[in-house]
């Protein structure tokens, strides 16, 4: 790391910590105590998926196929998740919401937005929301191929 500025590093550093700690005070923010993380997490992957079959959920998620088969055994007994054949390869099936699956992610997304908002709009003032808003704008660079 030799050609790189001690503030860019630093910046790296920092921001890692700080959506870090933003993440995990989000998370808990919408967290329901009938689900683990992980479940949590499989629910979301889930939902962004579309119909997939449990072995290419536990590939997008970094687990073991048999962690995610109890992850989504767990998810089932909720009755947040259903299990159907794969049209295409009957010894296959492929996991989709149900509605209250749907349900539980948008009211998470909701509540996560909603305290985002109102912390945003209680700690802060209106200056600093503006730069705030001017910083994600530079960020958004990080995202771009």
């Amino acid at each position: 790391m030799a050609d790189i500025s001690d503030s860019a590093a630093r910046t790296a550093r920092d921001l890692r910590v700080v959506f870090s700690r933003l993440r995990r005070r989000i998370r808990e923010v919408a967290q329901n105590t009938d689900l683990s993380p992980s479940q949590e997490s499989a629910l979301t992957l889930v939902g962004k998926h579309g119909a997939a079959t449990a072995s290419a959920l536990a590939a997008a998620e970094g687990v073991r196929p048999q962690s995610m088969a109890t992850t989504l055994a767990a998810l089932d007994q909720h009755g947040l998740i259903r299990r159907a054949p794969d049209p295409d390869d009957g010894r296959r099936q492929l996991v989709t919401l149900t509605d209250a699956g749907r349900a539980r992610i948008e009211g998470n997304r909701q509540v996560r937005e909603e305290w985002l908002a109102r912390a945003f709009q209680d700690r802060y003032t209106e200056e600093e929301r503006q730069t705030v808003l001017t910083a994600l704008e530079l960020l958004e660079r990080l995202s771009r191929p």
